[in-house]
């Protein structure tokens, strides 16, 4: 540490409980080094684990008399390394504001701090009748304040959004110590600048937030789930644009490539159709059990030009079950083929599905590697995971991601459909969007955190 990061930590010892700062051991600091992205270890010098709004006061505090980074983290559990320490400093976490404040059946909203479990949060909203839509995979680990800073968005998104569409609210502390509330509890609204929809989705990098207000649903009281099988991924996705084309919007189409489905036969054998060159999962939801069956059957008439064999329909809850364990784990399952990967979450317009699908295939061939396609086609947002065996062989992986993102900003996409930006993309942010538009961007980050103190080189490449 240099002598300034001595004097701070001196300080947050000094203002905080007893167990709270973590530092000066390296095996305890390890895991607050890493997340999902696998890019590699970079562990703070200090964790401070916070338990109010006046504690992550207390840290800005020290940090810019100091001038010492501030990286805030939740679970860990990103996948483009937007909570990496990359220049060291402190390590805010979250993980002890983990309280429901609230569920309001009668406004149809909830409050929350950022520390929540997303599963924890929706089954308590479930036991009142109600329904909290965003469902990233990683729903049993992840957090509802990792969700709002990375406008997270789930194979439920097709028909019900993302979470930046949920966020009535905020309260955060910005990086000069100021408390904001942006939002209402209103549905509506629209006076001045939508700071809250700013805020979703910063990836960490303007404030760090210690309250959510989200609005629920009522919850749907029925659910079909199928899935279908086809000879290859064009077959599959010129029958998702079929199924959208006339005007029927399921709670899911999830596809998975013949890479995919090889992963599925090594680790689930038997449960799923063989022979197949894609899958497609399908899901419909509503209160009315008849006419929710129905949407699957109009489906199921929608695809079987393009189908290998019959639908199969989930009997039951147990099955359902299965079937989602089987397409949450596919990113774990996929090591059974290759033990190392690097996903990236690339999303296209729905027609350049299958060309997407072929350039990834392609560009893996190029430099001598396997890569996988599964995700949301109903929106466009494909998972393209590169495997490989070895270490050595990093540096192929990394030029078929840089070709992968390039792909799909020609064919008129963008390099991250929910996972973020942060540390993994940051080199191609100006490439999709151009100079100009990051360069605002910038100056934004620099009206929220004039010292650069927050989370700082995610986002946008070093200048």
């Amino acid at each position: 540490m240099t002598p300034a990061r001595e004097a701070a930590l001196a300080e947050l010892q000094a203002r905080l409980p007893p167990g709270r700062v973590l530092a000066g051991d390296a095996e305890a600091l390890e895991p607050w080094g890493r997340d999902e992205s696998e890019l590699g270890s970079f562990p703070p010098e200090v964790v401070v684990k916070v338990e109010s709004e006046a504690e992550i006061q207390a840290v800005f505090e020290v940090a810019t008399r100091h001038r010492v980074p501030v990286v805030p983290v939740g679970a860990r559990s990103g996948k483009s390394g937007g909570s990496l320490a990359i220049q060291g400093g402190i390590a805010l976490s979250t993980e002890r504001l983990n309280r429901i404040l609230e569920i309001n059946p009668e406004d149809l909203v909830a409050r929350v701090e950022p520390g929540v479990i997303l599963a924890t949060f929706q089954a308590e909203v479930e036991k009142h009748g109600l329904f909290y839509p965003p469902d990233p995979n990683s729903l049993e680990l992840c957090t509802l304040g990792g969700n709002v800073a990375e406008n997270a968005g789930g194979p439920r998104a097709l028909k019900y959004g993302v979470t930046r569409e949920y966020v009535l609210g905020l309260r955060a502390v910005l990086p000069t110590g100021e408390v904001i509330r942006t939002g209402h509890r209103s549905i509506k609204g629209v006076a001045g600048y939508d700071l809250t929809a700013l805020l979703v989705g910063s990836e960490g990098t303007l404030a760090v937030v210690t309250e959510i207000m989200v609005k629920l649903l009522p919850r749907p009281r029925h659910v079909a789930t199928a899935l279908v099988a086809f000879a290859d991924v064009g077959a599959a996705a010129r029958a998702v644009s079929r199924v959208l084309a006339q005007g029927v919007i399921p709670r899911c189409l999830e596809l998975m490539d013949d890479v995919s489905l090889a992963a599925i036969a090594r680790t689930s054998p038997g449960r799923f159709p063989t022979g197949a060159g894609a899958l497609l999962l399908v899901e419909t939801d509503g209160n009315d059990e008849e006419q929710v069956f129905a949407e699957i059957v109009r489906v199921a008439d929608l695809v079987a030009a393009d189908a290998r064999g019959e639908v199969l329909v989930a009997q039951g809850e147990a099955q359902r079950r299965e079937i989602w364990e089987v397409r949450r784990y596919l990113s774990v399952n996929l090591k059974a083929i290759h033990p190392m990967k690097l996903s990236e979450d690339i999303a296209v317009p729905r027609s350049k599905i299958p060309e997407m699908v072929a350039r990834a295939k392609a560009i893996g061939l190029s430099v001598g590697l396997e890569v996988a396609t599964y995700g949301h086609a109903g929106d466009g947002n494909l998972h393209c995971n590169v495997m490989y065996d070895r270490v050595e062989e990093r540096p192929r992986v990394d030029e078929a991601v840089a070709a992968i993102l390039r792909a799909a900003i020609e064919l008129g996409g963008t390099i991250t459909g929910e996972h973020g930006v942060g540390l993994a993309k940051r080199d191609f942010l100006e490439l999709e969007q151009g100079r100009e538009a990051v360069a605002l961007q910038r100056r934004l980050k620099a009206v929220f955190d004039p010292l650069g103190l927050l989370n700082p080189g995610k986002i946008f490449p070093p200048a």
